[in-house]
């Protein structure tokens, strides 16, 4: 089996791109791709496209990915579509990957795009989100989600439901509940993983969100849904992300040394665990398999990208990727030990709450920030001495937990 190396990254701004299409965006991140990488289109042998929306909210179906790229020069080679949920590009990657290591292709593309914002659709876009999880069983899902925090005593506050949101945010407020009742975890805590995230985002200049905020602004901040504040929650955003996997045989064709090693990918989807079987949440599974491919732990990670659709799920899912035992998240960034500067910088793109959350594109954005950091070219948001890098992006909601995850390591270039 091959090795599989990361060789080009590009990737949009994120924001409400209100007159930019999903062909318009796609051309914008896969050029900057090909740039990075110094190929031309004719390269690519084969190619991957995420998107979970342009379905629902324009009626492209089925062949998103062929309209997306041929409009933008790519013609004849396969071209695989993946709707994955949140875990969209991720997969796609981990797809790229295997195809990659066993010698089928030697250059892959993997793009992903999302327009999730329309001037005229504002009902469609938030009944979109309910497209990743189970219709049928919602109801009593939902019901389940919300028992896991009974015993915790609420404020009178969160007893207010109003306001259009995600469904998605009523789910992690539910978790959250859960955290707090069973190891003690405080909304301050919740409130300091934003403002750490919101406080790296001023270095990123591809960001949604620039504006730094304290723990306290956070907490003052418009209520979604308790505990969570709005700047305790992902935007919906547009944007694009594009990654150039190759073989090792095609290495010798471009730059080594800023080639970023692709060591494991691990995946997952849920089960029917219950809620105290914390040790069996998808994403633990997810990250236990990559670190046993990789030959790594989470003591040899220097810098994470974690799913923080919600400023607590940063807390959980440095938990299950192993950065702090189950309850000891919310301690771990009340440390400072996430923050640019500290033990394990985690997020320190702005992670999604602060630098976007563009879904089916979001995964691979996620690996551009990694690449970044792996190469040293992230600027005043650099983490010293990264050497290993840990993405996690999970996606949907099924039961108790994510309906899919996939964690990936990849490697700097001078540990090659």
């Amino acid at each position: 089996m091959s090795e599989a190396y990361i060789v080009g990254v590009g990737m949009t701004p994120l924001g409400k791109h209100w007159d930019k299409s999903v062909k318009r965006l796609t051309a914008h991140a896969v050029d900057l791709a090909l740039a990075d990488a110094g190929i031309a289109k004719d390269a690519i042998e084969v190619a991957w496209f995420c998107n979970t929306r342009q379905g629902v909210l324009e009626g492209q179906h089925n062949i998103r990915g062929q309209c997306a790229l041929r409009a933008h020069g790519f013609e004849r080679l396969p071209i695989f579509n993946t709707d994955n949920a949140c875990a969209s590009s991720s997969s796609g990657l981990a797809q790229a990957w295997a195809a990659v290591r066993s010698g089928t292709y030697d250059v892959a593309l993997v793009v992903g795009t999302e327009k999730m914002n329309f001037r005229d659709k504002n009902q469609e876009m938030f009944e979109a989100f309910k497209g990743s999880w189970d219709r049928e069983l919602a109801d009593a899902q939902m019901a389940k989600l919300l028992a896991m925090g009974d015993g915790l005593p609420l404020p009178e506050e969160a007893r207010d439901t109003g306001g259009q949101r995600s469904v998605f945010m009523d789910i992690y407020a539910a978790q959250a509940r859960y955290h707090m009742a069973r190891f003690g975890t405080t909304e301050r805590q919740i409130a300091e993983v934003a403002a750490k995230n919101h406080w790296h985002s001023q270095w990123n200049p591809n960001a949604q969100y620039r504006e730094p905020m304290t723990a306290d602004e956070v907490l003052q901040d418009k209520l979604i849904s308790w505990p969570m504040t709005r700047s305790m929650c992902a935007p919906m955003s547009d944007g694009s992300g594009a990654i150039i996997v190759v073989s090792e045989k095609a290495l010798q064709r471009f730059d080594g040394k800023r080639a970023v090693r692709i060591r494991g990918i691990g995946a997952s989807s849920g089960s029917n665990r219950t809620p105290d079987e914390v040790e069996h949440h998808l994403t633990r599974h997810a990250a236990l398999r990559a670190y046993e491919f990789a030959g790594l732990g989470p003591e040899d990670v220097s810098v994470a990208e974690l799913h923080d659709a919600s400023a607590f799920a940063e807390i959980l899912q440095s938990e299950n990727c192993g950065f702090a035992p189950y309850g000891e998240g919310g301690p771990l960034v009340e440390s400072g030990a996430t923050r640019l500067g500290g033990r394990l910088p985690i997020n320190v793109s702005g992670g999604l709450l602060s630098k976007g959350h563009p879904i089916g594109a979001t995964g691979a954005i996620q690996i551009h920030e990694l690449v970044t950091q792996l190469r040293g070219e992230a600027g005043e948001r650099q983490v010293a001495n990264a050497r290993i890098g840990l993405a996690e992006n999970g996606g949907g909601f099924h039961g108790l937990e994510e309906a899919a995850c996939v964690v990936t390591l990849l490697e700097s270039p001078g540990k090659q």
